[in-house]
């Protein structure tokens, strides 16, 4: 008969590889150090491998042991979120709690969202990556990833949480320096603050009364980062196109004015991005629906300013 595997076992194993010694892991997992010696080993004699090196120094997987935590993974995040999608009416979220977002969308939506999460779960704990770069969600071994804009084609499973409108914005001073009749027609022609994040966006679409212009556009100053090329636009180096979400509290305190404002860009999607899974965990779905309810009550703001 076949040995029935021994859960437990494998995530010892996986904090170990996580944390580089038993020591740690131990600390992490709140067990003594030869406990987790002992169910490695354990682990070790069931499957006839070695799995870890141990030296006095340090602790090193074989080719076997890597290999082994990568299915290891994949097989502890299935069975947390099989028990997490069972026990929900039961259990309330417990653990941590992986998720990544943009930069400004998180430090503006997803950062007051956590503070009532952790209010409502207070056994949940979140280890949150803001961060305009794209994560890889397995390699990473990230629970949620917010995307804003546009979804790339993935395996990665996906839930749509509201929209976003695309602003063109200056400061005031810049604004004033521009013709009394700018459009998108003279896009081209004038100074902007780029955004490396919107990779892949050669040209903007421009629309107004069933009109469109195409244009592209022409920074003189090129930013790794949202919050960076915001900066730039606030102290007057040029125009900028942000979400609205970004810029909504400087137009309305007046650091920032709406430029081709009768005009409008194709809107995109917020969306919760989730690893491939049959199951998703409590933990994950009530923050998914708490940040699900923040966007509807920022659109229905939206929608009555």
């Amino acid at each position: 008969m076949a040995k029935l595997l021994n859960l437990n076992r494998l995530a010892y194993f996986t904090t170990v590889m996580e944390t580089g010694s038993f020591t740690a892991a131990a600390d992490r997992l709140g067990v003594a150090k030869a406990v987790v010696s002992h169910q490695i080993g354990k682990l070790e004699e069931e499957l006839g491998a070695t799995l870890l090196q141990r030296t006095t120094r340090r602790v090193t997987p074989t080719e076997e042991g890597r290999l082994f935590y990568d299915r290891a993974m994949i097989i502890l995040r299935e069975a947390e979120a099989a028990y997490g999608e069972i026990s929900q009416g039961a259990v309330e979220p417990s653990g941590m709690l992986r998720l990544t977002a943009p930069l400004d969308y998180g430090t503006k939506i997803v950062a007051p969202v956590m503070a009532a999460y952790l209010k409502a779960y207070p056994h949940m704990r979140v280890e949150a990556i803001f961060d305009d770069a794209v994560s890889n969600l397995v390699d990473e071994q990230i629970d949620l990833g917010i995307r804003v804009g546009w979804l790339a084609d993935s395996s990665n499973q996906a839930r749509r949480l509201g929209t976003i409108r695309q602003t063109v914005v200056a400061s005031p001073a810049f604004a004033a320096s521009l013709p009394p009749d700018v459009s998108p027609r003279q896009a081209r022609s004038l100074a902007w603050v780029g955004n490396a994040q919107l990779r892949g966006i050669g040209q903007w679409l421009f629309s107004r009364d069933g009109e469109t212009v195409l244009t592209e556009l022409n920074p003189i100053i090129m930013c790794d980062k949202s919050p960076a090329a915001l900066a730039c636009v606030l102290v007057g180096i040029g125009l900028g196109v942000f979400p609205d979400y970004s810029v909504s509290d400087d137009i309305a305190e007046g650091r920032l004015v709406p430029v081709f404002a009768d005009w409008s860009l194709p809107t995109g999607g917020i969306h919760a991005v989730f690893p491939p899974a049959r199951f998703r965990p409590a933990k994950v779905r009530a923050f998914v629906d708490l940040l699900a309810a923040a966007e509807k009550n920022r659109s229905r703001g939206r929608n009555t300013a």
